[in-house]
Order: structure tokens, then sequence, then C-alpha cells
């Protein structure tokens, strides 16, 4: 059968989808052992780095209710754990398909919710609490949790959307937030969903949901209400129904805060058990009063909203209803939660079978061209390439059906395509109309592929205040779209930040005058009823008593949901806030509160906030908010010029805080290596942190430090990033040879923006070039002045700009050193002739 270095393989005993599971002995001490293996011979890094995790995690935990590892051995060509071997067999085989008394199930209940308890203490989320992952000893009746492969340590997540094929956890027993189809982060209440789950399986012998499709069951638990267990098996007490479906609520707030409040519920059930033979219904969750500081994410006072949003959902979800796409615009203050509102679109695109993909505009890259969009399609391909090969074969044939032989220009924009079509040839060169009239008819096919009554897509678009003119064009392009089908576009904006000749709203009244389908949501301010009702939830009170703290409140943050969040962290963080241990309820001394100099501005809140972190992560956090609202762990590390593990360890309290937010799990160093912060204002305040003087030496060295450390491939895909932080630093670039290296840069940068039809963006790349450029240039660098205002020259005459293109062509002219390179220029002049219908100078 095989040995384990140190350990004898005695029997197969269980197999999973993923590993081998043995007994076996200690050749040391000749203990009996549990052996865990991966299954295949070659394991992916991924399937690597979950295993050293759960004997990470397992080792430190050193609880008696959590299985004690004793090592963690290579095998051939993977990983083996080493357990101890207490004779536990899983909750899943003893009691598999047959359902267990209520005193049984009280029994256990009490053991494991005491571990698991215990785990959570230690700052662990399970994650993957399932009858299969408790063990039970039947003749001592010893139990303990085990499987720890994708727990974590940190104190809140935010799941990602994918494909269900590929969620983290047992798919029947996950909860809804663990989905990623949720407006929420996940925090240890998640375990408290698939324990409801596992005891409702325990009572009843079946699945509150027994559906065996992957996407239907996602949407059963985050919008189905499961039968009551004492509805399918009439020998389970109501109040013990109850308690297994308070555990199942669909949102953390409504399910059990702790597992003491939980365990006290539990203990009632047991002693009018042993006392009357009986269970009698009773008030459950009185003793649940949570010591953690949580503010309920749930959305308040936004009823009709949601609403108006999920019924443009209805109508493009539906070929009947005659709207084939549509645009939903998302007004109001930074803050307000626009995102938040966005996100309550996840139950009914599940349930239809649809695909949400978001982009954000970043408010310190506003020059790269379809940045928000490339962004949301990159996350759609990243969906696609998890469906089985059958389904990805699908999507690869509608595909190059659609593209035909012009697929480049989309790979050209969104590289990713590429995994799903394969390499395709390079497309011909075209005249710069002809160019941009395919790269329209182009991106449209690629657009409706995805467009389908079968499967509609929502694309949100945030922050669309800060977005490229090549975007709006783009938006332009999709919404006057008269084939395209099932489509909502919904695009947030900050309503203050656009005035009426904003690029914005001239699309918007082109789009309403073309007869496009638009409507528009507006964002205001929470009322001091709902702001009220969102401090009751927090702290457990009445109206009576949260009023003059709910006043001074609203009086501070004027109702914005974002700021009300921070500024009650804040009094928490100051211990202005307390929870009384005694008498299990949160205090607080309004006057003592009034007394404070609190601030009324958000970002000096923050500011505050970020001052009190230690200097590294305040380093790091600085830096990241450099490179953008989203941010990976390896651009990081190659400009804090430390080793990644270091600046992960760096990050770590500002992810625990939800300063930043992790997009990724763990990598083969137990890092996580995508981020993003938890909204503008932070990474706003984490700018601020770096002094206005300093701020241009700060994207100099980033942008050296890009340029010099990546890959001329990773150079060319990222070349935008990097010029801008080069960009902003130009006059401390005084070394000629450093400016004209720029100066290419910026010429690469131009001829891609150009490529993508954004000839805003490649104007300001040339031009910025053109001015980096020397008197004496057109003599030492010629190639490089003739191309880059051969290239200038194109941008101005495609964006209009003809008196540009005028004064550049005639520099060329003037310059150049013999007529074939005039030429390109003189094509531009006879364009640009013609366009004006001067046909006679043109010929």
């Amino acid at each position: 059968m095989g040995e384990v270095t140190g350990y004898k393989l005695l029997e197969r005993i269980y197999e999973s989808e993923n590993s081998l599971v043995y007994r076996g002995r200690s050749q040391v001490d000749d203990l009996p052992v549990i052996i865990k293996i991966l299954k295949e011979d070659y394991p992916t890094p991924a399937e690597l780095t979950r295993y050293r995790q759960e004997y990470e995690i397992t080792r430190t935990l050193n609880l008696d209710g959590v299985i004690r590892v004793r090592g963690l051995e290579p095998y051939k060509r993977t990983l083996a754990i080493v357990l101890e071997d207490f004779g536990g067999q899983s909750l899943k085989t003893l009691f598999s398909k047959s359902c267990i008394s209520p005193a049984k199930l009280l029994d256990l209940a009490l053991q494991i919710v005491d571990i698991l308890g215990q785990i959570h203490a230690q700052n662990i989320i399970h994650k993957d609490i399932n009858p299969s992952n408790i063990l039970l000893n039947p003749e001592t009746q010893q139990l303990k949790i085990i499987d720890f492969g994708i727990s974590t340590q940190l104190s809140r997540e935010k799941p990602t959307l994918k494909n269900p094929r590929v969620l983290e956890g047992t798919l029947s027993y996950i909860s809804p937030e663990q989905t990623g189809r949720m407006n929420r982060s996940l925090d240890y209440r998640t375990d408290f969903y698939s324990l409801g789950v596992t005891f409702y399986e325990l009572l009843t012998g079946q699945l509150p949901f027994p559906t065996t499709d992957a996407l239907e069951l996602v949407h059963c638990h985050i919008a189905q209400q499961p039968v009551p267990p004492a509805q399918v098996h009439s020998d389970v007490p109501q109040v013990l129904s109850d308690l297994v479906l308070k555990l199942m609520e669909k949102t953390a707030e409504a399910r059990y805060q702790n597992a003491a409040g939980l365990k006290a519920d539990l203990e009632i059930c047991r002693q009018q058990l042993q006392s009357t033979g009986a269970l009698s219904p009773f008030s459950l969750g009185t003793l649940d009063i949570s010591a953690q500081f949580q503010i309920p994410q749930k959305l308040y006072g936004r009823e009709t909203e949601i609403d108006t949003l999920l019924a443009a959902f209805d109508r493009i979800s539906e070929p009947q209803s005659g709207t084939n796409s549509e645009l939903m615009l998302v007004a109001g203050y930074s803050g307000i939660g626009k995102s938040s509102l966005v996100a309550e679109v996840h139950k009914p695109i599940t349930e239809k079978r649809g695909y949400f993909i978001a982009g954000k505009y970043d408010q310190f890259q506003r020059d790269v061209p379809y940045s928000a969009v490339i962004s949301a399609f990159q996350d759609l391909v990243k969906q696609l390439l998890t469906e089985d090969e059958t389904q990805l074969q699908t999507w690869r044939s509608r595909l190059l059906s659609a593209l035909g032989p012009n697929a480049q220009v989309v790979i050209d924009v969104i590289p990713e395509v590429a995994l799903i079509t394969g390499n395709q040839p390079l497309v011909p060169e075209l005249g710069p109309t002809e160019a941009q009239n395919r790269f329209n008819l182009v991106f449209q096919n690629f657009v409706r592929v995805f467009c389908s009554p079968d499967h509609p897509l929502v694309l949100f678009l945030d922050d669309l205040q800060w977005a490229d003119s090549a975007s709006l064009k783009l938006i332009r392009l999709m919404m006057s779209d008269r084939d395209m089908q099932s489509l909502l576009l919904i695009g947030a904006y900050r309503d203050n930040e656009v005035s009426p000749t904003h690029p914005l709203m001239t699309l918007l009244a082109q789009l309403l005058k073309e007869g496009a389908t638009e409507n528009t949501i507006t964002l205001t301010p929470l009322s001091r009823e709902h702001l009220s009702q969102l401090m009751r939830d927090t702290f457990q009170h009445s109206t009576e008593a949260i009023g003059p703290l709910a006043e001074l409140v609203l009086q501070k943050t004027e109702g914005n949901p974002f700021f009300v969040n921070e500024f009650l962290k804040n009094l928490y963080d100051e211990n202005l806030l307390q929870f009384n241990e005694s008498l299990r309820l949160w205090e607080w001394n309004i006057d003592k509160i009034r007394a404070q100099d609190l601030t009324d501005n958000v970002v000096e809140l923050l500011i505050a906030r970020l001052q009190k972190l230690l200097p590294a992560t305040q380093e790091a956090l600085r830096l990241a908010a450099c490179v953008g609202a989203q941010f990976d762990l390896a651009t990081l590390a190659i400009i804090c010029q430390k080793p990644s593990g270091e600046v992960f360890e760096a990050l770590k309290p500002a992810i625990q805080t939800g300063l930043i937010i992790a997009l990724s799990e763990l990598n083969a160093e137990l890092a996580i290596e995508q981020f993003r912060f938890g909204h503008d204002r932070i990474q706003q305040a984490a700018y601020a942190l770096i002094a206005s003087d300093h701020k241009a030496e700060v994207h100099l060295c980033i942008g050296r430090l890009l340029r010099d450390n990546i890959s001329a491939e990773a150079l060319a895909e990222r070349i935008f990033e990097v010029v801008d932080h080069l960009n902003q630093a130009t006059d401390f670039t005084s070394e000629t040879q450093e400016r004209q290296q720029l100066a290419q840069l910026n010429l690469q940068a131009g001829l891609k923006a150009t490529s993508a039809t954004a000839y805003q963006a490649a104007i300001r790349y040339l031009q910025m070039g053109l001015n980096l450029l020397a008197d004496n240039d057109w003599q030492h660098t010629y190639e490089l002045a003739l191309s880059l205002h051969e290239a200038a020259v194109e941008a101005a005459y495609l964006s209009q700009n003809l008196d540009l293109q005028e004064q550049l062509t005639e520099v060329v002219l003037q310059q150049a050193r013999n007529v074939l390179d005039r030429v390109k220029v003189y094509r531009m002049k006879i364009l640009a002739r013609s366009s004006q219908n001067r046909h006679l100078e043109a010929t």
C-alpha cells in the first residue's frame, strides 16, 4: 500500500474528490494515525496550498475539540497530513440518510457549538462546516472538528463572484454570503449557516435543498426558504425546527450572533427535555447579545430603489417585454451606497443563469482607456474559464463565429479573451476611419455573444464621473445597438461632481435623443428613522435609548451611510462605545462623546484612523493608493522594495479592519495576491498621507521601479499604468536619456490608445512625448521625433482636432528629411480636407 516517511499505511477508510484517507501507524511510537493524502499525482499549486494551510491552522489551534496534527510529510509528488486517530467517524458516515432524535442532536450540538465558539475565539472562520468534517467516537462520544483547508484567519472576507463549480466549501452547506452573490462580507457567522444545514440534515435525514444543479443550489441558498424541519419530519419539535431555521437565515444579522447565545438556547432545550421529556416553545436568542462590534450590512431605506433596479433586470430578461437592452444610472454622493444597491441584483441574476460583471474607474488613473470595461470583461472570461470543457467549447465556437477573422481586435483590448479563443491571426491594417468602424462592429458582436434571454448580462461600471472619453463612446455604442439583447448596463456616478457640460452628461443627452432606454435612480442620505433603525440593530437598544446618539451621528455625518459606518467605528476605537459584559449590553456616555472634538469630514476621520496603524502598514497603503483602487501584491512588493511575504504581513492589519479587501485566496506562500480598497474615500485618505510636495517624486519612484522590474511583455500590457506614474514627475526627470526613454514610452502608450480607438487619451500621451523632446531632437533622435509627430497627427485627425493636426503637420513638413517621411502626414491632410468637404484642396 505504500509508506509516508515514518508511517505505515494500513487501510483506506475514505475517498473524497480531492483526498484519500488512510488509517496508519507511526513507526516511531507505534501509535495509530490518520493519513490524508492528495489524490492527484500532480496536484495543482492551489491544492498544495490548501493542504499547507490546513496543517498550519490545525497545528496552531491546539484545542481538545479540534483534530491534532502530527506532521506534514512529502509523499511521492504530493503531500500527506498526519493526524491523530482518536477512533472517530464522520457524522456523515454514522448517520447517513437517517434521522437522529432531538435528544441525540442536542447532545451533539452542544459539543459542536462549544468547539466552534473556541475556534471563533481564536479568530478562525472554518468555512466548511458539514457532517463530513465533524468526527465522533461512538464509544467515548468524544467529538472533534476537522479539515481547515479553506479556513481563514481574517476576521472578514469579501468573496468574489465565481462559477459555482469552483466555489470554496461544500456547496450543499455553503452560506449565502460565501457564494459571492450577496452584498455581504463573510465573517464567523457563515459557520452558523453551515451548522444549521448540518442540524437540518441530521434531524430530517435530508438536505434542505436537495437539487444537484450547482447554480440552482446557489440560488436556493440566497433566495429560497427551506421547508421547516418540523414539516419534513413530525418528530422534530417546533422550537428545535425554529432554532435550525434561525441558524439558516439568509443574512448574518438575523442568525445567532455568537456561540454563547446559541449554546444558551440549546441548554434550555436540553433542560426541558430532561425535566419534562418534551420541548415547549420559548423566545429564541434572548441571551444572544454579541460583544463583538458589528454594524449590519443590510441596506436601510432603499426598498423603492431596489424594486426599480430589479424591475429593469426583469425587463431585459424577458424577450417578450420589448426591451432589448437598458441603461440604468445610479446617482449620488460618495459613500451614499450606490455599489451596495447595485449588488442587490445578484439574486435574480442567479435565478436567470445570467452573468454579473463589474469594473470601476479610478480617481487617479483617468487617462487609461476602457479601464473599467476591460476589468469587467476580464472577470467574465475568468468566470467562463471555470466552466466544464463542453460549455467552454460552446463559448469558443460562439466567439469565433461572432468575431470571425477580426478576433484579434478584441484581444488587443482584452488579452484574456485569447484564453478562450486561442491565438488569432493579426488583422490587416486599415485607414483610421475604417479601423474605428471595424472596432465598433467587432466589439458590438463581442458583447452580443454574452447577452441573450438564456443568460442575460449585467455590466456594472462604477464611478462614471472618472470615465475616459473612449469608454463613454463605447457605452453609447452598446446602448444604441438595436440588435443588442438582454443587456442591463448599470452606471454609477457622483452627481455632485458632474456639471451639465461634463462628458457623461453630454453622452446621456445624446442617448436620450437616439431613443435609448435610460432610467436614473438618485440615492439620498439616510433619514433619521432609517439611521435609528441601523443603530438599534447594531446596539440592540430601544428607539428612545438610541435617540440622542442617533441625533449626534446624523448631525456629524448628514446621513451618509459610509460616513455613518466610519463614524461609529471611530467611536468604538476611541472606547466611547463599550460592551458591558456583566449587564450584556452596549453603553456610551453621550456627554463624553459630545465633548470630543469629532470631525465632520470623513477623509479626516480616515486619515486619523490610518495614522494609528503600524508605520509599515501605513507605508504599504500609501504606495497602494498610488497604484489604484485595485492592486496586487507583486506590484506592491516591487514598489515597496521588500519581499512579498513582508508586504503581506504589513497589509494584514488593514485587511482585518476592512480598510482593504482581499480579492483572491491564499497562494503557495500562504499570502493573498489581489486587493482593493474598501472605498474610494479610504484610497483618497491613504493617498493624502503623502505630502503634496512629495507626491510627484513618489510617482516617479514607482514608475521607475515598475519600468525596470517587469518584463517587456508585461510593460507593453501595463504601459498606461507605468507611463501615468512617470508623466506626473517630468519636472524631476532632467537627464536627456531618461526623457527620451519616457518620450518613447509615451509613443508606445499613444499608439496603443490609438489602436483601441481611444483618441483623446492618445493625444495626451503623444503630446506629453512631444513635450519631452528637446529643441535639437529632430537632429539627434530623428526617428523618435518623426514617429511621435506622425502618430499625433493621426490621433488629432481621428479626434477631429483639425487645428492641432494642421499645426503638427506643418512641423513634419518642415523637419522631414525626405518625401517618404512626409507621405503619412500628407495622407492625414487629404483625409482632413475631404472630411470638411474641401475636395478640391484635398485633390
